[in-house]
């Protein structure tokens, strides 16, 4: 298929949900016949829905079922351990496809802003996330579970996912794919305390029912909500009565019933506040954190429908060694693409990219993360993938594209010497990740260094 002259080639960089919606819209298309080659920095393919779900949401996991489906397709080649800005560039892919489409995601993220933020045992959740997780870029790193209080800075199902895996039990952990080194250092910890923290009220919270309600069935861990962090303003109070909400309504009850706190014997407490937001990170006798300054906040009418937290002045301290931010998430600029700094994304209509001055950059495309910001769940990404498959296949029908030669990636990157990993390999590894953990009662043991992944490859 690869050299047959009607065939489209697209090059999409980036191997997580949003690209593998994308490719399977795109490798649908009878006419014209396309071929999908799939790049990733790592030699392992889904992206976040590997090196971001939390261990105990295996469940979740199974969507790669469905990216399995497509990798199958005809048309379709996978090149891991390929990294474009370095490996590869527009240039190559200009040389070589027809169209370049990016979900690359968004990659770090936001800072707090605040004095002390760059202590020791400061972290971003991020960080934390990757490091359970497996990631190869943060296996190495090291978090200070000698700490008995922990604060989690956000409200959504990151800053969930980080307080639940703190307040799991080893034997809950050892029942998952949670990275090995992970694993032994929290069956270390000596965390008793989880604070999160948010900036707005309950009725704003992020986190999700089923996040939220999760939280209250943990084998010894309790959660607790202040009473009066329950009782709610007057604008939300409001808004609720002119456009009832009920999922919103539901997560007010679920909180409603941790007030006085679950589960008071249990070893872990987790604790919910709102309407706090860290102002200062003070450093402690050995030179890390040790407290925050926390500003007060009420909710006052903001832009459109949203409730904005105003400091009232009056602040509080919290003594805590050891905290992570999980207040969004920011995009990676990409070499010789356009980009808004302010946004953290690439500047798009629909998907195709555009210039400072509107016009569209031809055969230049994002979806994902990159495209629309750090919104939604795994499945948003379907519907935003196929508006911009869509619009591929526009273009492709107008002529808009780039012009390539007959050359083929796989051959240019062999000439180069960088040893890219297929669908294949990727599969070799997958078994031997599952037969490991299978040896330990586990879903699966991952691989968690790149070298590791090309020598178990041969």
């Amino acid at each position: 298929m690869a050299n047959d002259a009607t065939v489209r080639r697209i090059a999409v960089i980036g191997a997580g949900p949003a690209g593998f919606y994308a490719a399977e819209h795109l490798l649908k298309q009878s006419e014209p016949p396309i071929a999908v080659d799939m790049f990733d920095r790592l030699p392992t393919p889904y992206g976040l829905v590997r090196a971001g779900v939390a261990p105990d949401h295996e469940k979740i996991k199974n969507v790669t079922r469905v990216f399995d489906k497509t990798a199958e397709r005809e048309g379709f080649r996978f090149f891991g351990n390929v990294d474009f800005g370095t490996d590869i560039t527009i240039d190559d892919v200009k040389q070589h496809y027809h169209q370049v489409y990016f979900s690359t995601g968004a990659q770090v993220d936001r800072s707090l802003g605040i004095e002390g933020e760059e202590l020791p045992r400061s972290h971003s959740a991020t960080e934390f996330v990757a490091w359970y997780n497996g990631h190869p870029d943060f296996r190495d790193l090291e978090f200070d579970l000698s700490q008995e209080r922990v604060a989690v800075i956000g409200v959504g199902n990151v800053a969930v996912d980080v307080a639940r895996i703190l307040c799991r039990t080893t034997e809950e952990l050892r029942k998952t794919d949670i990275a090995d080194h992970a694993l032994e250092q929290l069956a270390e910890s000596r965390v008793r305390e989880i604070v999160m923290i948010g900036r707005r009220g309950p009725a704003q919270a992020a986190f999700t029912l089923p996040e939220i309600k999760e939280l209250g069935h943990m084998e010894d861990a309790g959660i607790s909500v202040m009473g009066k962090d329950m009782e709610l303003d007057e604008h939300s109070r409001a808004q609720l009565e002119k456009n009832p909400d009920r999922l919103t309504t539901k997560k007010l009850e679920v909180m409603q019933g941790y007030v006085g706190g679950t589960n008071p014997q249990a070893s872990r407490q987790c604790i919910i506040r709102f309407l706090l937001s860290p102002i200062a990170l003070h450093m402690t006798d050995d030179g890390g954190v040790g407290s925050m300054t926390l500003m007060e906040n009420r909710l006052e009418p903001g832009r459109g429908s949203r409730l904005s937290a105003v400091p009232t002045g009056n602040t509080m301290t919290l003594s805590c060694g050891l905290v992570f931010r999980s207040v969004g998430y920011h995009g990676v600029a990409l070499s010789d693409i356009p980009f808004r700094e302010d946004w953290g994304t690439v500047p798009n209509d629909r998907g195709r990219v555009t210039r400072d001055d509107g016009s569209h950059m031809v055969g230049v495309y994002v979806g994902g993360w990159i495209k629309r910001g750090p919104t939604g769940i795994i499945g948003t990404n379907k519907p935003d993938a196929i508006e911009t498959a869509t619009c591929m296949l526009e273009d492709l029908a107008s002529g808009a594209s780039f012009t390539p030669s007959a050359d083929d990636m796989a051959k240019t990157l062999r000439k180069r010497g960088i040893d890219f990993v297929t669908f294949d390999d990727w599969k070799i590894l997958d078994a031997l990740e599952t037969e490991n953990g299978l040896a330990q009662g586990r879903p699966r043991v991952k691989f968690t260094r790149v070298q590791d992944m090309l020598s178990a490859l041969g």
